[in-house]
């Protein structure tokens, strides 16, 4: 999939993840911040390449606030920044995990 305009997913509250997708070229731009970088920082940024890796993003510029969100959270707000990203969160879209 290609980025093709800015879009954000997800909040600031407690336990949830604001995910925000802009166009980039060059691979991957990632910036991570957390409320618990210190201890699972390395598996927040594992989850989002995996994700952005299982939706076929090569490049983009992604930016994480989180505040302590589970891994399926985080994977599901990625999903629905890159799909609103593309114009395509109005069509059928077989959410968690069956998009290859």
């Amino acid at each position: 999939m290609i980025i093709e305009k800015s879009a954000v997913a997800g909040t600031l509250e407690s336990s949830d993840a604001q995910i925000t997708v802009e166009p980039a070229e060059g691979g991957i731009e990632l910036e991570i911040t957390s409320s618990v970088m210190n201890q699972y920082g390395r598996q927040i940024k594992a989850t989002v390449l995996e994700t952005l890796e299982r939706l076929d993003v090569r490049s983009g510029r992604v930016t994480v606030v989180d505040k302590g969100a589970l891994d399926c959270t985080l994977k599901a707000r990625v999903e629905c920044a890159v799909f609103r990203s593309c114009g395509q969160s109005d069509k059928n879209i077989p959410w968690g995990g069956a998009v290859k």
